[in-house]
């Protein structure tokens, strides 16, 4: 059945039949506003994905798309310390499009927030000329860990994978499919198309109080980790043998479509992983690995590998090609 066979409140409906509340919610979907009741203060991020930009309908599923489209903004908050509590979705879609599809997004949105008790809460929705999705997220937190906190003699510790995500799409772009490949490469599209960022790890962590920066690594290692660099003003250096334990997922996966696993791995986004500095002589958390150190300060933030400033650009951007 396609949406222009529907209204708008009928569509509405079939989709917060499938989709979560919030645990905190006060007032739930179905007024002008829902409202939700708040412990802290009140950690707000908006991630934007559009059809032919950030997914193809030939490689995604529904399912896909909205899991997807959860789990990168649930990432953005748990990067702030703070625990998600709801997403709020703005949907535009062709008339044409079949009401089994959205009701697979809303299901993969669902899993991907079920797990921490997010609900989705809100939103609306639109006809356009093709798939477009704004997801806001709002979350709980008491003390954010920024960008900018990180300090001479930091440890860099890393939780998650580096470069799944650029190496399944580039085998999607070569032809293949979570279905014509073997599971380890099939795994890397998976992790392309649904990022699994390490949510209840990093809130572990940031609960711990030990954590002065951290961030989610959405545009590649080395873009994300300078982002923190220049925010801190310092020299980060990343230590070339702590990267080894990430190559071995990416081989294969290089050989069979001729790429080099080291740019995925240094320049790759989508990964949504979490890359964080900690206080040295305090324990590492569980599920992380001390990749590098807080060398010193630097007033435009630095980034080197075993003491080798990388200099290029070293990840994803929307618009400087």
């Amino acid at each position: 059945m396609r949406v222009s066979e529907l209204s708008e409140d009928e569509i509405i409906a079939k989709l917060v039949n499938v989709l979560p509340q919030a645990a905190n919610i006060v007032v739930p979907s179905g007024d002008d506003c829902a409202v939700l009741d708040f412990a802290y203060k009140t950690a707000i991020s908006v991630d934007l994905l559009n059809e032919n930009v950030h997914f193809r309908t030939d490689w995604s599923t529904g399912y896909d798309v909205g899991y997807r489209a959860a789990t990168q903004n649930l990432a953005d908050s748990v990067a702030m310390g703070a625990l998600p509590r709801t997403l709020v979705v703005g949907l535009a879609f062709p008339s044409s499009t079949e009401m089994e599809w959205l009701l697979d997004f809303a299901a993969g949105m669902r899993d991907a927030c079920e797990p921490l008790g997010v609900g989705v809460d809100g939103g609306d929705l639109v006809s356009g000329e093709y798939i477009s999705i704004s997801v806001t997220v709002l979350g709980d937190v008491e003390q954010p860990i920024l960008r900018s906190g990180a300090q001479p003699g930091d440890l860099l510790i890393h939780t998650g994978v580096l470069g799944h995500g650029m190496a399944g799409l580039a085998l999607l772009e070569a032809g293949y499919t979570r279905e014509t490949v073997e599971p380890e490469l099939a795994a890397l599209i998976d992790d392309f198309l649904r990022p699994k960022p390490p949510l209840e790890t990093a809130l572990a962590a940031a609960k711990a109080g030990n954590l002065t920066a951290m961030m989610d690594v959405s545009d590649g290692l080395i873009k994300d980790c300078r982002r923190i660099a220049h925010r801190s003003r310092v020299w980060i250096d990343i230590d070339d043998r702590a990267l080894g334990k990430y190559l071995g997922d990416l081989g294969k996966a290089a050989g069979r479509v001729a790429a080099d696993r080291r740019h995925w791995l240094c320049e790759g986004g989508e990964d949504h992983g979490f890359l964080a500095t900690m206080k040295a002589g305090t324990p590492v958390p569980d599920g992380f690995t001390v990749i590098g150190q807080v060398k010193g300060p630097d007033v435009d933030g630095r980034v080197s590998i075993n003491g080798i400033n990388y200099g290029a650009a070293g990840g994803w951007d929307h618009f400087h090609k």
